[in-house]
């Protein structure tokens, strides 16, 4: 071979390896894959209901003015003991107006979540019936994808259920689990709501079990409280062990309780993860109580990656990825504290601020 005819040769053997080397980097400078992350919110949405009359249920607060002159709708309002509530049930005009109002602020705060999409798997307190809830999804987040919404109607007097929204397949049909409350007044009992299960299909086709909670007001006994953290945990235990499993809610477990009676070590460590515990440092809670001038994580995500954990686990918290997401329009007071929803001018959102956590696959 002529001397020229090898430089050539060895020309395009220097082009064809270059080639070969830009189309195939090393690993090493090849660009990062992003985890799957899946965007987890509880939310109380503070009496999303209707105006119609659902039957068996205590909603004639939520009536349109025009249906509250009846002498029989005076006097069952005049039996409600706390001077607020038995104003609403006389006086507030929860029309068509007020309800459509209602449903946008709430979409409006969902929306303000995870860059503008909304969480993919959101639990849900306060929800009157499966109707409402499907007219929120379907009318106000049709453009945030999330499949059928996931309500079992309860027992709850008052007729608020515990509920999801999910973009994510459901692994089995979904199960509300009534907490066998003993040695407590009837009156009270009837206050209270189920433990919902919902067991959703992940990217990488595992199963994340959640459970939508609102567990018996604060100013119902301590004990109340306690046998639904017993039967939460008697129930995330029996899943199978490597499950992850997140609990999220309105756990009406204030600050006061949870320092006076240990609540949280009593009930949720070391089985469950708290998670504003983790870089939620700086937050102060997600409900106000004026009386006392006191913040409370009355709303809480419990994360358990079930028994495999640490660098085992497959699913778990991602970092600096709890938040109380406080940022959509209306939600907040002059004093920085929640906006409730108000009549007559339709004002605010919900006295309670929603928390959103994040999960990612290693």
């Amino acid at each position: 071979m002529s001397k020229r005819k090898h430089l050539i040769h060895r020309y395009w053997i220097f082009v064809a390896a270059a080639i070969v080397a830009a189309c195939n980097p090393p690993a090493a400078e090849t660009e990062a894959v992003e985890p799957p992350v899946v965007t987890i919110m509880t939310f109380n949405v503070e009496n999303l209901f209707d105006n119609e009359d659902d039957p068996g249920k205590d909603d004639s607060t939520f009536f349109a003015l025009t249906d509250k002159l009846t002498d029989e709708h005076k006097a069952a309002c005049a039996k409600i003991p706390v001077e607020r509530w038995r104003d609403q049930c006389l006086y507030w005009d929860w029309n068509d107006q007020m309800v459509e109002k209602k449903l946008r602020v709430i979409a409006d705060v969902i929306l303000a979540a995870n860059e503008g999409r909304g969480a993919d798997i959101i639990a849900l307190q306060e929800i009157e019936n499966i109707g409402i809830l499907e007219r929120l999804r379907t009318e106000y987040l049709a453009d945030a994808a999330y499949l059928p919404a996931v309500l079992i109607e309860g027992h709850d007097l008052r007729g608020v259920d515990v509920a999801f929204l999910s973009r994510f397949e459901l692994a089995g049909e979904p199960v509300l689990h009534r907490t066998p409350f003993t040695g407590f007044e009837e009156r009270h009992v009837l206050d209270t709501r189920g433990i919902l299960q919902a067991d959703f299909l992940l990217p990488d086709g595992s199963i994340l079990t959640g459970f939508s909670v609102h567990f018996p007001a604060p100013f119902y006994p301590t004990g109340m409280r306690d046998a639904q953290y017993d039967h939460l945990n008697k129930i995330r235990f029996g899943l199978p062990a490597d499950r992850p499993t997140f609990a999220a809610g309105d756990f009406n477990t204030t600050s006061t309780e949870v320092r006076q009676k240990n609540m949280l070590d009593k009930h949720v460590r070391p089985g469950w993860i708290v998670a504003h515990e983790l870089g939620c440092g700086e937050c102060k809670g997600t409900q106000y109580y004026r009386p006392d001038d006191s913040w409370s994580f009355i709303d809480m995500i419990l994360w358990s990656p079930g028994q495999i954990s640490g660098a085992q686990a497959t699913w778990n918290i991602r970092n600096n990825s709890v938040y109380v997401s406080n940022q959509g329009p209306g939600q907040v007071l002059e004093d920085g504290t929640p906006a409730r929803f108000q009549l007559p001018a339709g004002a605010g959102v919900s006295d309670h601020w929603p928390l959103v956590m994040s999960i990612e696959l290693k």
